[in-house]
């Protein structure tokens, strides 16, 4: 089974990293991939995947100052200044590209634009966003015609949404569907971005303060009666037992849903890390290595239910910033090597063969099986975490 592959994984992980940061691992063919928002705190981690990965990333962006000084920093790349607001810049920004990344947020705004210039250019594009609305906006106005282009189009392609989609679709290994999947992310901290925050006010003013959650096979939106549940969540050690926000929606709702049969897709937050990012001076990220990470580390635990059997496995690393480039980066590089199970807008569950999208990442994840803490999601209706 894919478990008893992805057991094996995080006993290679060191071996493999330290190979991976000499430019041995998976190294690309000198393909120019464009990065808008390459000057970005997601975008730059993006910038030196790719070129760590062997292709030529291609930096663009609205701000020209912010771009000429990234380009300085990587000397031998261009860089074209580019805005959504202007498609023509768009379109001759992409000229030469093999692909596009999108690393621009809030995505409500930009994934829109870039998605019709990547069609337009016939190219593969791949975001980073963690919007829910956004996504599903990428899901409903191009999936046909990305399908007719024969396109690849991949959104949330990051840690929100696509490593969670890429757990949800191991986990359910040989299973067509399941009645539950539950998604915990166990966060140290939460320092987020700029990027991050101004992405969290648009959707909140898309939902007009209501909350949003996956339940009897659609999404629905909520008034906020009261807080956000919270139950105990037994994560592997060293994380241990945590409590947790329930009802704290993120992008694998979108993800997850749109290509396995699950009516119920719940995700949950550490409370540490719902402050954090709830709190207004809390900074944003400081770098504390050499590849530019913080000292967040992150545990991602997901359990799928099928009657009375349960199917686990958990991912964990540093940074959920930083580990968002591989995963877009390895979603590039498969594109364009044709390892890919369909076109048109997919996730990345559904457009990768997701045990061994995870097993390509052991440098940078840990991933494997476990077993046990069923009586977590058997209980939740006493946690206050099923719908009323």
């Amino acid at each position: 089974m894919a478990f008893q592959t992805l057991a094996r994984v995080g006993r290679r992980r060191e071996d493999l990293l330290s190979r991976s940061f000499e430019g041995k691992l998976q190294m690309g063919t000198g393909q120019t991939v464009a990065v808008f928002g390459a000057y970005g705190h997601t975008g730059r981690f993006v910038v030196t995947e790719l070129r760590d990965r062997g292709f030529v990333p291609l930096l663009l962006g609205r701000d020209a100052g912010k771009l000429r000084a990234l380009a300085a920093a990587h000397p031998g790349l261009e860089y074209r200044v580019a805005s959504v607001d202007d498609p023509a810049s768009l379109d001759r920004a992409l000229t030469g590209a093999a692909a596009v990344v999108n690393c621009a947020g809030p995505f409500a705004s930009t994934a829109a634009p870039v998605i019709e210039a990547a069609l337009g250019a016939g190219i593969p594009y791949v975001d980073v966003a963690a919007e829910i609305e956004a996504n599903l906006d990428t899901f409903t106005h191009f999936t046909d015609r990305a399908r007719a282009a024969g396109v690849a189009v991949v959104p949330a392609m990051a840690f929100y949404g696509g490593l969670g989609d890429l757990l949800v679709t191991t986990a359910m290994g040989d299973w067509t569907a399941a009645d539950e999947a539950h998604v915990a992310y166990g966060l140290s901290s939460w320092h987020p971005t700029a990027g991050t925050l101004a992405s969290g006010t648009v959707s909140r003013e898309r939902r007009a303060g209501r909350r949003v959650r996956y339940t009897g096979s659609r999404l629905e939106y909520y008034a906020a009666e009261r807080d956000l549940p919270t139950l105990e969540w037994d994560f592997p050690a060293p994380v241990g037992r945590r409590t947790v926000l329930g009802e704290f929606t993120m992008a694998d709702v979108v993800t997850v849903p749109s290509h396995l049969a699950i009516p119920e897709v719940r995700t949950y937050m550490t409370t540490d890390a719902a402050t954090d990012l709830a709190a207004p001076d809390t900074p944003a990220p400081t770098a504390v290595d050499e590849r530019g990470r913080s000292a967040q580390t992150f545990t991602v635990d997901v359990v799928v239910r099928s009657g009375d059997t349960q199917r686990r496995v958990v991912a964990s690393g540093q940074d959920i910033y930083a580990i968002s480039a591989p995963l877009a980066v390895e979603a590039v590089r498969r594109i364009l090597a044709g390892q890919t199970r369909t076109s048109g807008v997919a996730s990345a569950g559904k457009i990768f063969d997701a045990p061994d999208f995870l097993r390509a990442l052991s440098a940078y994840l840990s991933v494997e099986p476990r077993h046990g803490a069923g009586d977590l999601i058997r209980n939740r209706e006493a946690a206050g975490c099923r719908r009323a």
